[in-house]
């Protein structure tokens, strides 16, 4: 099965999964989505990620995160450039997501990294989703 734009794949299968109250979900793994997921597991919006093997398939299996009355601690993922419109911010034009409160998850020429770490970075990227 080709997709054409796997990190859409990804964020829809973790916010499918957060809406079923699931503990975990299996992406198919690529180096894009394990930076994407270790930058969540940074910022504290989700447990954990591992990437496993099943054959010749490699997936990765991520631990979501639940606060004490059981609501997720993602309340929203959004997509912004997409493969037919590509959205590219400069360093000084950086989205905050809610103030500040979510963050912009950014690729820049010194890899993915958060909106955040770009400013300190100094560097400008195409903007790959919003987590809030």
């Amino acid at each position: 099965m080709i997709l054409t734009d796997p990190i859409a794949d990804m964020l829809t299968r973790i916010r499918n999964a957060l809406g079923a109250k699931h503990d975990s979900v299996i992406i198919p793994a690529s180096n894009e989505k394990m930076h994407i997921a270790k930058i969540l597991m940074e910022e504290g919006y989700i447990n954990s990620f591992e990437r496993v093997e099943d054959g010749s398939k490699k997936n990765i299996l991520i631990s979501l995160k639940y606060d004490e009355h059981g609501e997720s601690v993602i309340q929203g993922l959004k997509r912004i450039s997409k493969p037919g419109l590509r959205i590219y911010a400069q360093k000084d034009k950086l989205p905050k997501v809610i103030s500040g409160l979510g963050i912009a998850i950014i690729s820049t020429n010194k890899g993915i990294v958060t909106d955040r770490v770009a400013r300190n970075l100094g560097v400008g990227g195409e903007v790959l989703a919003y987590v809030w």
